[in-house]
């Protein structure tokens, strides 16, 4: 039986997926419902030593060259370590620090997965507007250094739609750096229309954060606070700091001030289905939220006014980019993309957010357009979505001959995946 003959896919041969994003690295076994880890998306770089008892020592180390020690997922990166920076492997929805990127992989391997890389065919989803170099980069890191018997490399927005039972759809996926409107058409990607906006769920954070540091909140992450009292609501919050070591980085204390926003813009912010208007938000009931210090308040209308820049921006609202990248599609499928409209991506959890989506498209769309919103209702299918198309995709039969087997890639290198993988 020849080697692309092998069924990879197989009960035997667990294929892996990897779904990174710049909020986390999703990755798991295909056949399963839902991604085994997900990892943060940085890596915490501190000093290898710092326990220094001279200075005469530490003036040594950095002759020999100072070497890093790396700390990879959440219970490593959320402890509080002297000089530990916080980097992120990401940008612009593409994989840019490769060692960083390896080393993420590594611990993949070694704690999550458990097994030898060498017996995983490897599904790894990228970002529609990724660039051959990088791609040719991706292919060679996983069978040169990782040896894998099989690789393959799937548009995330073709994996979404996938997820959602469509071949043709177009794919809304709004996350943390971006949301972008890509169109699928029969499992393909039209890259000419392509559109996407710098506003996601980070940009949303810092809404949040200009909005209460307005508001004079004391925004103290719950890694400094050591106890605090009951106290009564908007009343000044009671509490004693955590002894901290010394020299915490600004990009650590940054990155958890970040998961603070991001709870608060999880709990308390909201979209309306119509563009905002004071008398409509002031009707519906508040909501309540504690802060980590103890301080806690009602959050009326705000909590609808903060969002509504992710739809109301001229140029780059959810609503403008779907229909601006359906009108650049030939006409002949604008009907069918239309008639399947796919949100996902970890910010479009955002409560009311496809209702909104679905209200500005009816707007903007033609009037005889049959409009379908296709939102998966848990939030794990919105936020693993091209996950869990990369699931079903690696297990169907009839994508085993698909791979880029490990003997293709000795035979002909890594611009088969150019070849190989639309």
């Amino acid at each position: 039986m020849s080697a692309s003959g092998m069924l990879y896919g197989g009960d035997e041969i667990g294929a892996l997926v990897f779904d990174p994003g710049h909020h986390s690295l999703r990755v798991g076994y295909a056949q399963e419902d839902t991604p085994k880890a997900d990892i943060p998306a940085v890596v915490g770089v501190g000093p290898a030593d710092p326990v220094m008892n001279s200075d005469m020592e530490t003036k040594a180390d950095n002759n020999i060259g100072s070497t890093n020690k790396y700390y990879v997922d959440t219970t490593l990166v959320n402890v509080a370590r002297p000089n530990m920076e916080i980097q992120s492997y990401m940008k612009d929805g593409m994989i840019e620090n490769w060692d960083l990127f390896e080393k993420v992989l590594d611990h993949t391997y070694a704690k999550v997965i458990q097994s030898e890389s060498v017996y995983h065919p490897v599904l790894f989803s990228e970002a529609a507007w990724n660039v051959r170099n990088n791609r040719e980069r991706l292919t060679e890191l996983m069978f040169e250094k990782y040896n894998v018997p099989a690789f393959y490399l799937v548009k995330n927005a073709v994996l979404a739609a996938f997820a959602n039972g469509r071949a043709t759809a177009l794919v809304v996926d709004s996350g943390a750096t971006h949301t972008s409107a890509v169109p699928v058409h029969e499992g393909f990607v039209l890259s000419q229309a392509v559109v996407k906006s710098p506003l996601g769920g980070d940009y949303l954070s810092l809404q949040c954060r200009q909005y209460l540091e307005g508001q004079n909140i004391d925004l103290l992450p719950s890694y400094a606070i050591a106890a605090k009292d009951v106290i009564k609501e908007r009343d000044t919050p009671r509490f004693t700091q955590k002894v901290l070591p010394e020299k915490l980085t600004n990009s650590w204390q940054q990155y958890m001030l970040k998961g603070l926003l991001q709870d608060f813009q999880m709990s308390i912010v909201q979209v309306l289905e119509s563009p905002y208007d004071e008398r409509t938000a002031a009707q519906i009931p508040a909501v309540h939220y504690e802060f980590p210090n103890g301080y806690h308040q009602d959050f009326g209308p705000e909590r609808f006014k903060l969002a509504e820049s992710l739809f109301d921006h001229t140029m780059l609202g959810a609503g403008q980019l779907a229909s601006t990248s359906v009108g650049m599609c030939d006409a002949d499928v604008r009907l069918s993309l239309y008639g399947s409209v796919v949100v996902t991506g970890g910010n479009s959890l955002l409560p009311g957010f496809p209702e909104r989506l679905n209200r500005d498209l009816q707007h903007r769309a033609p009037s005889n357009t049959r409009l379908k919103m296709i939102s998966a209702n848990g939030s794990v299918e919105r936020r693993f979505g091209a996950w869990i198309g990369g699931s079903i995709l690696a297990s169907i039969g009839t994508f085993q001959q698909m791979w880029i087997s490990s003997q293709e890639y000795d035979e002909s290198g890594k611009s088969q995946v150019e070849r190989k993988c639309p």
